[in-house]
């Protein structure tokens, strides 16, 4: 018996079958990408933080905020104590209303 010859592919399938092969390729190298940035983003140095803030007697820190060059702590008494990052020192206290 003769054989059946193979079948020709359309032009249409095959330019399909390449798209979506070149689309996923670029999808799983766009989620290698963005993997690598979460990594290198969350592995990065973290904002210095001090090893003891002196607070005046009595006071209670309830927060604290890093800012350039400052950093910002929020008291159980309303005040929010500002110290300088390099020396430590207090540089300004704000009363809150």
């Amino acid at each position: 018996m003769d054989e059946a010859p193979e079948p020709v592919e359309p032009a249409n399938l095959r330019f399909l079958r390449l798209l979506v092969t070149g689309l996923t390729g670029i999808m799983i190298v766009g989620l290698v990408v963005v993997v690598a940035l979460i990594v290198i983003r969350l592995n990065g140095d973290g904002p210095t933080l001090p090893d003891q803030i002196t607070l005046p007697d009595g006071i209670e820190a309830t927060a604290m905020t890093i800012g350039q060059g400052w950093w910002a702590i929020v008291t159980n008494d309303n005040q929010i104590l500002i110290y300088d990052q390099m020396t430590g020192a207090l540089k300004q206290t704000i009363e809150i209303e």
